[in-house]
């Protein structure tokens, strides 16, 4: 069973910036993403990466956060810029197949 473990959360100011990692434990040729859940709101979609690279993102942060992966090292990444309030949240690693989730990792953007 693949397991998935996110780093880099953590406090940061309004307009700062954070770089989420979550690593594989063992190859994998999946799509894999970025959730988040804010408390009271429902988990949604930060951003996505196929094995290919092909990307898509969330409305909400489009032009602000960047999604990579590095296949070498089973690790997909979330450049976040700009932060805004409205980013706290439980960040999520997501792997498509087969539908393995992280532990999740707390992002939290305030003065």
């Amino acid at each position: 069973q693949v397991q998935l473990v996110e780093s880099g959360g953590g406090l940061v100011q309004p307009g700062g910036s954070l770089r989420l990692s979550c690593a594989a434990s063992r190859s994998t040729f999946s799509t894999m993403g970025w959730y988040r859940q804010a408390p009271g709101k429902q988990r949604e979609l930060v951003a996505t990466i196929t094995s290919g690279g092909s990307t898509n993102y969330g409305d909400s942060v489009k032009g602000r956060f960047t999604i990579s992966r590095d296949s070498a090292k089973n690790t997909v990444y979330l450049q976040m810029n700009s932060l805004e309030p409205d980013d706290t949240a439980v960040y999520y690693c997501h792997l498509r197949v087969p539908d393995i989730w992280g532990q999740g990792t707390q992002v939290t953007v305030s003065s």
